[in-house]
């Protein structure tokens, strides 16, 4: 409860966010905080914990109808995955703006650097990649390769997109289009060019 009313605060204030504006988006009074939490970096790492985990986009793409069409479901998984990415960005980059260091020395054990360690980032690759062939599953005779290859083509696409800027006037894809793209290419008719 405590790091869900602190997320936005974060994302808006960075390590600037007082306990007292947290403790007032609870709706808890402020030594609650830190009942739950050590001090403020705890509550700021926590919140960037949350940020990067897979949980909340995993459940999302868990509760995507399998009975929705193809191009439905990923449309919507690409919708989902764009939020978390988004959050993702605000908090970690709000905090590192403001002077926060993700993992700041705590304690014995604690390490230090801006994002979860590499195996920590690889599971949450794998795991959202899972969550995407899942969705794939019930198409697997339509596709011409595996559909693990085409979860990643589809991730590869979109975190691609997402990484981006879209140059001057030129608008970035869809996620319609970068579907489009991704089950049908680019050709008006394959084999065409």
């Amino acid at each position: 409860m405590i790091v869900a009313a602190a997320l936005p605060l974060v994302a808006e204030f960075g390590a600037a966010v007082t306990t007292s504006r947290i403790a007032r988006a609870a709706g808890i009074g402020e030594a609650t905080i830190f009942r739950a939490f050590k001090d403020k970096d705890e509550v700021l790492d926590a919140c960037v914990a949350e940020a990067v985990g897979t949980d909340h986009v995993l459940r999302e793409l868990a509760s995507i109808s399998l009975a929705e069409p193809l191009d439905v479901r990923l449309t919507e998984a690409a919708d989902a995955l764009r939020a978390h990415m988004e959050r993702m960005g605000t908090v970690v980059s709000a905090l590192h703006a403001s002077g926060h260091r993700r993992g700041r020395e705590h304690g014995p054990g604690s390490r230090s650097g801006d994002g979860p360690p590499p195996d920590s980032r690889a599971q949450s690759v794998t795991a959202l990649r899972n969550g995407v062939i899942e969705l794939l599953e019930p198409d697997r005779a339509a596709f011409r390769m595996p559909p693990e290859k085409v979860a990643s083509a589809f991730l590869g696409l979109l975190f691609t997109r997402l990484q981006t800027p879209a140059p001057e006037g030129d608008a970035s894809l869809t996620p319609e289009e970068l579907i489009a793209v991704l089950l049908h290419g680019t050709l008006n008719r394959p084999g065409s060019a």
